[in-house]
């Protein structure tokens, strides 16, 4: 079975992991991108991007192109970036801004808020076709939570907060820790983008737990001691990792000398917390910076990872201002763990892991990641059984 604990010579202290085939299966990833990532909510972009009329920005999501778009009411909308005329795409650049949406082949308009706005040429139908809201943009639904643009391509999705807040409050207790920094202020300083061939599943497990950090973390394991342990942030609720003695900031060299973020309380000093919010982000809090990581299936055995480190604006905007030595701690930590991640991946199929792996107890948080999994997309063990 693939949840349930092994007993290893009676002590019941051991956890199995999920089959191999999970990994490497065609048919399981379709179905995961159909319950999953074609139902959830899913972070595509920073409000900030977007946060005057007309400013869009487009994105490709499971097989479709999607506008997200600023209407001059200010309402934040979002709709599949495909004229209703002959499928061509209305905005092709990555973001931008406009007064009206006008498709490039034939020059069908449409309103900052999706209405078929112009027909050129047309006088038999226009009004037909102008005044039926059918043939206005197809919408999709798009919500903004802490100052990150979320979207979910299902038709009725639950509210976004019912998916997002009960993990924040799994992962500190409260809501109030992860409001202090102030998300919504901060802006994009670096981005880095990461090609791995391993299934999105294995870069969650591997974020999730610390178990490995001593073997591959050098420069992580010598800013925060307690993770040569095993032990990570996410083991427990609320749990944070204190700044070696050595070090002044979150960063390679280890030192620094930015404030800490606006709306942080002493406490929150020199502690580092990472945190997985399903179902494709890693979010790591440090005094005086964010990181996020979103992770982008492509397929069974390969996805994208775009992370991306944000800043106090205000600090960005000094002469001296340099992410640099920042940015390289977390690449490298990011190099260490992909790289762990494609060991895995090349095994998957393997007679050995026919059954899975195991997962230690410093690891058994890991097996609530494996329940959500399962869950949503309607297998049980005994339908992946031999």
């Amino acid at each position: 079975m693939i949840i349930e604990e092994n007993i290893v010579n009676g002590s019941g202290k051991i956890k199995s992991t999920l089959r191999g085939e999970l990994y490497t299966s065609p048919v399981i990833f379709e179905l995961e991108r159909k319950h999953i990532f074609a139902k959830h909510w899913l972070f595509v972009g920073y409000e900030y991007d977007v946060a005057e009329p007309g400013q869009y920005i487009t994105i490709k999501v499971e097989g479709e192109n999607i506008l997200i778009i600023r209407g001059k009411d200010h309402v934040l909308r979002g709709f599949l970036n495909v004229c209703r005329h002959r499928g061509a795409t209305l905005c092709s650049t990555s973001s931008g801004k406009t007064g009206i949406i006008r498709c490039p082949y034939h020059s069908w308009s449409y309103g900052l808020d999706g209405r078929l706005a112009g027909v050129p040429n047309s006088s038999e139908c226009r009004e037909e076709l102008v005044n039926n809201e059918n043939y206005g943009l197809e919408k999709v639904n798009v919500q903004t939570w802490h100052g990150l643009i979320w979207l979910n391509l299902s038709e009725n999705p639950l509210p976004l907060e019912q998916q997002l807040n009960p993990q924040i409050i799994e992962r500190f207790g409260e809501l109030e820790t992860l409001a202090r920094y102030q998300i919504p202020n901060l802006r994009v300083a670096h981005r880095k983008e990461y090609d791995v061939k391993a299934n999105w599943k294995i870069i969650v497990e591997n974020f999730q737990e610390c178990y490995h950090c001593s073997a591959i973390h050098p420069e992580l394991t010598s800013a925060f001691p307690q993770f040569r342990t095993g032990v990570g942030t996410q083991n427990e609720t609320g749990s944070g990792a204190s700044f070696s003695e050595n070090i002044e900031a979150f960063s390679i060299s280890g030192k620094g000398n930015r404030p800490m973020l606006k709306g942080l309380l002493p406490e929150d000093d020199r502690l580092y917390y990472g945190m997985t919010i399903n179902p494709h982000i890693f979010m790591n809090l440090t005094p005086d910076h964010v990181i996020i990581h979103r992770i982008i299936p492509i397929s069974a055995e390969r996805s994208i990872v775009i992370c991306d480190w944000l800043f106090d604006p205000d600090e960005m905007a000094k002469t001296d201002f340099d992410a640099t030595d920042a940015v390289e701690l977390f690449h490298r930590v990011n190099e260490q763990d992909f790289e762990a991640c494609q060991w895995c991946q090349e095994n998957m199929g393997s007679k050995a892991y026919q059954n899975g792996g195991f997962l230690v107890p410093v690891e058994h948080h890991v097996s609530r990641f494996y329940e959500y999994v399962l869950e949503s997309i309607g297998l049980s063990s005994n339908q992946i059984a031999n």
